[in-house]
This record gives C-alpha cells, structure tokens and sequence, in this order.
C-alpha cells in the first residue's frame, strides 16, 4: 500500500495537486445542509480530484500553446512556495471546519459538533480522491487504445479525435444508460415488489365511503404503503370539531398507487371514479395533489387544510414511483410527469362539466418533485377559459420551468430566495416567516404561492453555479443560510448536490422538510376559507407545532 501511495504520488501533477488542494480546502466551508464528517470527506475527495482535473488541463494548455517556461531554478522556488502555501490554507481550513459547520447548525438549532474530525475527513477525501484519478487513467487507457485503432487508417489528429469521442460515448453510455437510468428502474421495480411486500398495521377502514374500504374501487392492498398511510391518517371530523367547538365533516381522501393499474391515464380514470363514489364533487374544495417520487404525500400540508376548511374538503393523489424526488431529479426529472398530467386532465375534464355554482373550488398541491409535476400537469392556456381557482406547490424543484421564469422576471430588488412577481395578483412567495400580505396587492381569481425554504438545496441547486454565483447567494440572503456561505466555482456545485441529497436531514422548519405551521398561512391565501374566528389561525399554528 505504502509503494502504491509513492506510485501514485511521483506521478501526480504538481500544477493538478496544487489547485486540488485549493479546491479541497475551499469545500470545507458551509453550504446550505451541515454535513457529517464522512460526507464531508467524500465531498472533498471530489473537489480535490475536480481541482486536479483542472490543474493538468491548465498545465496542458500551457504547453500547447507554447508559453514561455519559467527556469528550473525559478520554476522550483516557486513550485516550493506554492506547496507550502496550498498545504497551510488546507490546514488552517480544516482547523475551521467546525465552527463553519456550527454556522449552519446554530440557524437550524441544532446543537454545535465538537470538532470536525480533520483526519479522518483527510484520509476519506483522499481515498475517494484515489477511486477517481484511477478512474480517469482508465479513461486515458481507453481513449489511447482506440486511437491507436484508428491511426492504421486515419491521420493521427483524426485518430486521436475519435479515440476522444468514442472513449467519451463509452464511459457516458455506461454511466448515464447503464448504472444511473436502468439502475433507476431496477430499483424502481424493486422497491415497487417490496412496497407490496410490507405488513402494514394499519387495518382497511370500516367507513364505505373511504378509499380502501370494502365498498371502494380500490383495494387496501393496491394502495401500496404509502397509500394506505394517506387514507388512514390525518384529522377526523371529531377531532375538526373539537377544534372549532361546532360540528365538522369527514375529509375525504382517495389515493390509487401504481399496482391498482398498468398505466397512468388507467390509474386517472380509477382515481375520477372513486372520487365520484365517495362525493368528493360535492365538497366545497377538492385538491389534486401530486405525490413525492416515493409517492409520500405530506401530512403537514393536507391535515393543515382539512382542519381550516372544518373537513370540507376532498383530496386526490396518483402514485408514479417509489424513489426519492432527488434522485428522480438528478436522472430523469421528467419522471411521474405523465401522472401528473393524466389526473389532471382526469379531474378538471369532469369538474368543467359540472354547474359553476355547485361544483367544489378546483386547487393544486405538490411538495418537491410532486410540485414540478403538478406545475407541469396544468397547461394555463389550456384552462384559461375554466380556470381552477389555484395551487400551493412547496419546495418547487429547480428543474421546475415555472418557478424558474417566474424567479427570473421578479420585481428588481426582491432577492432571489422569496421574490415578488408583477402586482402580486396571480402569484407570490413565501417562507418561514408570512410574506403573502403585500400591501396594495389584491388577489385576482387564480391565487398561486410557493412555500419555499432559502435553505432549502432542492429548490436552490443550480448546475450553473460550476461557473457563476447564483443570485440567492447575493445580500440580503435568507434568515437559515449561513453568513459563511460563499460560492466557489466548481466546488460550490459539488456542496449543493450533496445538500440535495441531505435535504429531508434538516430539521423540521428547514432545508427539504416544511413545517406544518409555514403550511397554515398559504393555504390561507390559495383557498380562502370562511367562517374562521379571530385567533383560530394561530391556535391551529400552535396546536400543529406542538404536535410536531
């Protein structure tokens, strides 16, 4: 092991280690999730071996274009000097990994890490760093033996072109097609067998008019795990009315999950008939939601709206996978659109047969990728003549179009993390803290919000931050980021995509994971319930918070 680490260490780049180490002293400072050492160890391992990448491209280029070179005496004193310097910022950095960390954790109030664990982070890093230079010279192999292929019949420049595009092609069609898109779906499939293989406690209810129950279209077991929870949770009329002090209905909730049929526009048609089965047209609200990509629904958002609109509310949600939203989102983001938009398209084709003063107010709802999803299902120039009367899409993916054009057109002086679109009278944004009560602002007929978290790395991810600062990052920033939080190119895109898949690790009221008392204010303005008593929004605030 020793004479391989003095291999591999005799014929490293010094111009590649020294930018690496920049780059692996610069990933110890905070991003938006707090990470554990060993996360943090395999994140610096990747910048490291980002920053080396770099520095033998800068060295390459440099000869290519045949740069004077400095003299060995000269070029010594300065490679000395260099290493010297790179290697006490690396050091003086991990001394201050901790109290960086801490500067997220105390936004959190989580309780401070004593130390970052400096050399075990160090050995981590570098032997991830040592898995990807081996997979890079692997690389090279690959690309010079298929140019030497080729120089028997091409000119050596046309050669080596094609050794590049063909190495290039292989190792893409082996990574993007082979381990992340068909492992995507195995793990799909698997997760689908095992769904179907858990022994919920949770027994079908004796109500006729629940989903699941002996007299549904559903069965309890097609409703996969999480289906099952969706239907079987959240308040029920007693408790509503015990709440208010004065009688409540019994929300209806329908939920079909990916075994109650084979295809989307089948699990729609499915969907629509239950809900006439149980009245849910006859409710004052009815909420087409859009699941996460396991196809978990949040209690924070649904028991919120059921409680202010005293049970008077039916909800509706179509599985479409079991993987996690930002997995989905880094693969294939595009994955449960065609859900999303068969429910849809199920739902208002029905609703806009329906008297306009008897039919229930028409609303959507979706966290994370449910919240793209949902974006995409509505086509507004396809409703504009019926429009439904709004949606509440919480931690809206990066990927979303909407969210995104909506945050590039923001009024200038708004910041990025909570902006203010136009007159305010289609759509606003709000975060822990209510921001919806603009003054002078009115509601038009269509009310949409996004609940967004500035902390939150699933929202706020951006592969262009590779080569620019994004604009969240500019003052003034969001109350849960940290004042240590700078950007770095490169490296702070690494942080973000490990913060995406950290995001659900924050707690509740931070980060990917929504509070039910931030729930409580927006669904205030999107649906507009009546009858409410001076003080039950913030009892309801209260009684959620404690509970969770």
């Amino acid at each position: 092991m020793q004479n391989l680490l003095l291999r591999l260490g005799a014929s490293l780049s010094l111009p590649g280690v020294l930018i690496g180490i920049l780059f692996f002293a610069v990933s110890l400072t905070p991003s938006l999730i707090p990470r554990p050492y060993v996360l943090q160890g395999v994140l610096s391992g990747c910048s490291l071996a980002a920053g080396y990448g770099l520095g033998v491209l800068s060295r390459w280029l440099w000869h290519y274009l045949e740069l004077p070179a400095l003299t060995p005496k000269i070029e010594r004193a300065v490679k000395a000097l260099a290493a010297m310097g790179c290697a006490g910022i690396a050091i003086t950095f991990l001394w201050q990994a901790a109290r960086w960390q801490n500067s997220v954790r105390s936004l959190m109030g989580l309780d401070p890490v004593e130390t970052a664990e400096p050399l075990k982070l160090a050995l981590i890093a570098l032997l991830v760093f040592i898995v990807l230079i081996g997979l890079a010279r692997l690389f090279r192999m690959t690309f010079a033996f298929l140019s030497r292929k080729f120089e028997h019949v091409t000119p050596t420049p046309i050669a080596r072109l094609l050794g590049v595009i063909l190495a290039l092609v292989l190792f893409w069609s082996i990574g993007d097609g082979l381990l992340l898109k068909a492992g995507l779906r195995l793990a799909d499939s698997s997760f689908r067998e095992l769904d179907a293989l858990i022994d919920s406690d949770l027994a079908p209810p004796a109500d006729p008019l629940k989903t699941g129950s002996s007299a549904s279209l559903i069965p309890w077991h097609d409703l996969g795990f999480r289906g099952r929870e969706f239907v079987a949770s959240g308040p029920t009329a007693e408790k509503i009315g015990a709440f208010f002090g004065q009688p409540a209905l019994e929300p209806i909730r329908v939920y079909v999950g990916l075994n109650a049929a084979e295809t989307a526009k089948e699990r729609a048609a499915l969907a629509l008939a239950e809900l006439k089965r149980t009245g849910a047209f006859q409710r004052s609200a009815l909420i087409v939601v859009v699941p996460t990509g396991t196809g978990w629904v949040d209690p924070a958002a649904m028991d919120t709206v059921e409680y202010l609109h005293r049970g008077d509310v039916a909800s509706v949600a179509l599985q479409y996978s079991y993987l996690t939203s930002w997995l989905s989102l880094l693969v294939e983001p595009s994955y449960g659109a065609e859900a999303g938009e068969s429910l849809f398209k199920a739902v208002y084709g029905y609703w806009t047969t329906l008297p306009k003063d008897k039919r229930p107010k028409l609303y959507l709802h979706g966290l994370s990728l449910g919240a793209l999803n949902s974006e995409r299902s509505a086509d507004l120039l396809d409703v504009i003549g019926d429009p439904f009367q709004g949606a509440l899409w919480s931690g809206p993916p990066f990927e979303s179009a909407g969210w995104k054009s909506v945050t590039a057109g923001r009024e200038p002086g708004s910041p990025a993390w909570l902006p203010r679109f136009r007159d305010g009278s289609v759509i606003r944004f709000t975060a822990q803290k209510n921001a919806l009560d603009i003054p002078g602002a009115k509601w038009g007929p269509m009310r949409i919000v996004y609940l967004q978290y500035a902390s939150d790395p699933v929202t706020f991810f951006d592969p262009h931050s590779f080569y620019r600062e994004p604009d969240w990052m500019k003052q003034p920033r969001g109350l849960d980021v940290s004042p240590y939080l700078r950007w770095y190119p490169v490296v702070t895109m690494l942080q973000l995509a490990l913060d995406m898949a950290m995001a659900t690790t924050s707690p509740m009221g931070y980060g990917h994971v929504y509070a039910p008392e931030h729930y409580i204010d927006a669904w205030v303005a999107v649906t507009d319930p009546q009858g409410l008593a001076p003080g039950d929004v913030e009892r309801l605030k209260a009684m959620v918070s404690k509970r969770d």
